[in-house]
């Protein structure tokens, strides 16, 4: 069976992280191999445009600037660590992917459409996501979801006011409306459990499972 990429989207504190461990447990209980990465990130010349970005380094240079860096990284994380994954087989969860930056610099930061999708051509190519779990939360819950972990070392995005985090919502909710045939959308005001096992039936919904050995799911 050939490799499947799954990415993971929504605004800070939406739970992301938290469904990307559990759905690659689950899937690796199946036999499978999976690798779950992030973005900014995922490798290391991509952590450390990470760490440029969200220290905020990079803001005063706005969002242009900022969408070119999340691409330089994009396109180190595609060629060292997710294509070769995809190539031998395994299947990839990333907690976010290009769709950040279609969100986050181009309809929250106004960067021209047409440059972001320019970008994406050129760092993604033809390897694009195969399923796309949107966690939707109010901004209100997501942002202070965030601010309890993270406390008084918020990064660059959970320091923005409720205003952004409410545009960013609504942008992935369009996103998702938009693209219904890759991207699904799951409430994340549930518990986690639930978030779990709804994310777990859009995987099999959307993802050849049944000639994988069925193991007890964790």
């Amino acid at each position: 069976m050939p490799g499947r990429f799954i990415t993971f989207e929504g605004g800070e504190g939406a739970g992301k992280s938290t469904q990307v461990r559990r759905l690659g447990e689950r899937l690796a209980a199946l036999g499978l191999e999976v690798v779950t990465t992030r973005e900014p990130g995922g490798s290391p010349g991509a952590e450390i445009v990470r760490h440029l970005l969200l220290s905020g380094a990079a803001k005063p240079l706005g969002p242009l600037a900022e969408a070119a860096l999340f691409a330089a990284a994009r396109a180190d994380h595609l060629d060292v660590t997710i294509r070769p994954a995809l190539n031998r087989g395994a299947w990839v969860i990333s907690d976010r992917f290009a769709d950040s930056t279609r969100v986050y610099q181009g309809a929250v930061g106004d960067v021209d459409p047409k440059l972001i999708a320019t970008l994406e051509a050129i760092t993604v190519g033809p390897t694009r996501p195969d399923l796309t779990i949107i966690l939707d939360v109010p901004a209100e819950q997501g942002l202070g979801r965030a601010v309890a972990r993270s406390g008084a070392s918020a990064d660059r995005f959970e320091s923005e006011g409720l205003s952004f985090h409410r545009h960013l919502r609504e942008a992935f909710l369009e996103l998702a409306e938009r693209e219904p045939e890759r991207c699904v959308l799951v409430d994340g005001r549930q518990d986690a459990d639930a978030v779990t096992e709804a994310v777990w039936q859009a995987v099999r919904a959307r993802l050849p499972l049944d000639d994988i050995k069925q193991g007890t799911p964790v």
